[in-house]
């Protein structure tokens, strides 16, 4: 039998289209890291749990110290991206990064942290001159952005004090919401909140040890997977005990304060015990936001623990 022959020329082969390269301002704008403002809507209103009513002004405090924690954390990655673009230029994911991989300019990205810089005092000035909080009250803010420039400048290397900064930026965070809302700084959800967050950098740390070893962030030479275990199982106990003493106390709920930390203590062990299965046993952790909120578990923990929780609010003030 013949063969059948080619009569004309041949069809070329396909190519996959080529991916275009971010535009200048999607790049611009992911700088800032839009999808890390979430930290401040959910850490910032916390400190309205210690309201004794809720009115406009709390309210649009709490709304105020969100918008300039927005800019303070925009400032702060911004400053980050400028001072790790050569280390980032060895990361497999961080070199592709707009300043490590060349598309945004050193000189650009200069001027936008400047503008960044002077929106966030014309900010600040603003709520201060409308009388929404006084100058003294943004101390917080202040505060988060010294230290983490002490971070970019060479803390973030030092083990240890790597992970607790990052951790003390989100009570920093809480404590502005109290300060802005006009409420006092509650300490027991303080301690909730600081190491739930270094629980959750730690197992971050863990994960690019797992992952990529020490020769990225050199802060890793300070630890080990043991060590890092150690560390995570403390700051686990130490969440819980200190959630479980938070609703206990809580005006929110009144005398019916331990019935609510017992109800809901479960919930909160299960969503910390997930969270350590997810790191140790499905070596995951890199990304925390991502691996929770795209976990079907720990997410219909959190919204029957969110359920329990809401219902109970009503339920304590009823004959108040």
């Amino acid at each position: 039998m013949a063969t059948p022959t080619l009569t004309g020329r041949e069809a070329p082969t396909a190519r996959p289209p080529a991916s275009r390269p971010p535009s200048r301002l999607a790049d611009l704008t992911s700088l800032v890291r839009p999808h890390q403002w979430t930290k401040n809507l959910v850490v910032v209103p916390l400190g309205l749990l210690g309201a004794p009513h809720l009115d406009g002004a709390a309210l649009g405090g709490a709304l105020a110290a969100i918008g300039v924690f927005t800019l303070a954390s925009a400032l702060i990655y911004l400053m980050n991206d400028l001072g790790d673009r050569d280390r980032d230029r060895r990361h497999p994911e961080k070199r592709h990064r707009p300043i490590a991989a060349g598309r945004i300019g050193v000189a650009t990205a200069v001027s936008f942290a400047a503008a960044l810089a002077v929106l966030l005092a014309a900010t600040v000035g603003l709520t201060v001159y409308t009388g929404t909080a006084a100058l003294v009250d943004w101390w917080p803010v202040a505060a988060y952005v010294a230290l983490n420039a002490a971070y970019s400048k060479g803390l973030k290397h030092v083990p240890l004090l790597d992970v607790f900064i990052v951790a003390l930026g989100f009570v920093l965070r809480l404590a502005q919401g109290c300060l802005a809302s006009g409420n006092p700084v509650p300490s027991w959800l303080t301690l909730c909140v600081f190491s739930l967050c270094l629980l959750l950098i730690l197992g971050k740390r863990r994960h690019e040890m797992a992952v990529g070893g020490v020769l990225h962030r050199p802060a890793l030479r300070g630890y080990t997977l043991g060590f890092l275990d150690q560390l995570l199982a403390f700051t686990a106990v130490l969440t819980a005990v200190s959630y479980v003493l938070q609703v206990q106390d809580s005006p929110v709920f009144g005398p019916h304060g331990p019935l609510v930390a017992v109800l809901t203590a479960p919930f909160a062990l299960f969503g910390l015990a997930r969270y350590l299965q997810l790191l140790v046993v499905d070596a995951g952790g890199g990304n925390p936001s991502r691996a929770l909120f795209s976990d079907r578990m720990t997410v219909s923990n959190a919204l029957l623990w969110s359920a329990l929780l809401a219902g109970a609010w009503p339920l304590s003030h009823l004959g108040s």
